[in-house]
């Protein structure tokens, strides 16, 4: 499967929408130099939709379920309101620890929450109603987090779901590989959810946007 996005075509997005500030360009370097795994990285055209989301919401409680090195969390709190607060949830320590460090350096520090540990665990422990999810992480557990957080999350909250074209995987044909299947099992599983509506963009490797009825 070769790429879902023409690069040329990314290249023009990434031009003409809004640009990284120093800390999100900062954090992209760092990670795209230091990090094995740096292609989980938001960027700089998905974190702008992010953004843009968060600042049209104006959310009091943002939840994100898979941190990384933090970019996305300070792209998602950008449009929280005075009081509001930004919950994040990483498996990996070391990620956390790169997190961290850059949160400290952001205007909201003191907006963001990061715990660290097994996302299951810790979401059953937060009492907490949700305007905006962001869904990020492990593949397998999709399915889990969505319906986890979907009770919590107030009626016309939105939650967007990373990756779920999978890297173009989900539109071969037989659909093979774990997480490939498990992203295919979501999107049919929110797609016959009728609590919700939902649209998929074709913005880097795929956002499933989902509103609650």
């Amino acid at each position: 499967m070769g790429e879902i996005v023409q690069a040329l075509a990314e290249e023009y997005a990434a031009e003409f929408s809004e640009q990284e500030d120093m800390l999100l360009s900062k954090i992209a370097g760092f990670t795209n130099k230091n990090h094995p795994h740096a292609h989980m990285l938001s960027g700089q055209v998905q974190g702008a939709f992010l953004s843009m989301v968060s600042n049209l919401m104006q959310p009091l409680r943002i939840l994100e379920i898979g941190t990384f090195t933090g970019y996305s969390a300070l792209c998602l709190a950008k449009g929280l309101r005075d009081t509001g607060v930004l919950h994040t949830i990483e498996i990996r320590e070391e990620d956390a620890a790169t997190s961290r460090s850059f949160f400290a350096e952001s205007s909201y520090a003191d907006k963001i929450v990061l715990h660290v540990g097994d996302a299951k665990t810790l979401m059953s422990q937060l009492n907490e109603e949700w305007d905006l999810v962001f869904i990020d992480a492990d593949k397998t557990g999709y399915i889990d987090y969505y319906e986890l957080v979907l009770p919590a999350l107030r009626k016309n909250g939105v939650i967007i779901a990373d990756n779920v074209l999978f890297h173009g995987q989900v539109l071969e044909n037989p659909v093979t590989g774990k997480n490939a299947l498990a992203i295919q099992a979501f999107n049919k599983h929110v797609q016959n959810d009728d609590r919700v509506e939902q649209v998929l963009l074709t913005v880097r490797d795929g956002l499933l946007i989902i509103r609650k009825l």
